[in-house]
């Protein structure tokens, strides 16, 4: 059985990452956490609501975990500075497992690099599989984070609280 902590409150209030809950961080000022998730989420014409709802699980509560995980998975790009590429979802898989040790992640990495050419598999094993293992150790339990309650904040200031190491730019 999947077993996931979650803050109290997150637990209790259940929010949702939503349009209709998350729309007012296009209005935020630039070096918010809430104004980066929104670039990060424009640039790639991307929405909120385009998150597939969870089926089959035991539990309400243990689907809302679930339904949670998928729907912060843009914040942590966006906390990580991860691009949406092969790559980046591999190294935010290997951050994912490190913070959830969930099996499916583990798999997606093996699945993800599987795909790579001889440079991309370099590249990701040397760079980034070093660094999304130190980053998802280091940091805080991120399933536990009130995101939406840190919108209004500085990035940097966001990631130091919560000892985010953002991915560094390949050598």
């Amino acid at each position: 059985m999947i077993s996931l902590s979650l803050s109290q409150d997150v637990l209790s209030e259940r929010p949702r990452v939503i349009s209709s809950k998350v729309g007012h961080v296009w209005d935020l000022p630039a070096n918010t956490f809430g104004a980066a998730y929104a670039r990060f989420m424009g640039s790639r014409h991307f929405s909120p609501d385009d998150r597939p709802l969870v089926r089959f699980m035991e539990t309400e509560e243990l689907a809302y975990v679930a339904m949670r995980a998928r729907e912060v998975h843009d914040f942590w790009h966006t906390l990580f500075g991860l691009p949406t590429n092969l790559i980046g979802e591999s190294a935010l898989k290997v951050i994912e497992f490190e913070q959830m040790m969930l099996p499916m992640c583990l798999l997606s990495v093996v699945g993800g690099t599987a795909k790579f050419n001889e440079k991309q598999r370099a590249l990701f094993y040397q760079h980034y599989f070093p660094w999304a293992c130190r980053a998802g150790l280091r940091c805080t339990d991120l399933m536990c984070v009130y995101y939406e309650q840190h919108f209004h904040e500085d990035l940097e200031d966001v990631r130091q609280q919560w000892g985010i190491i953002p991915a560094p730019a390949p050598k």
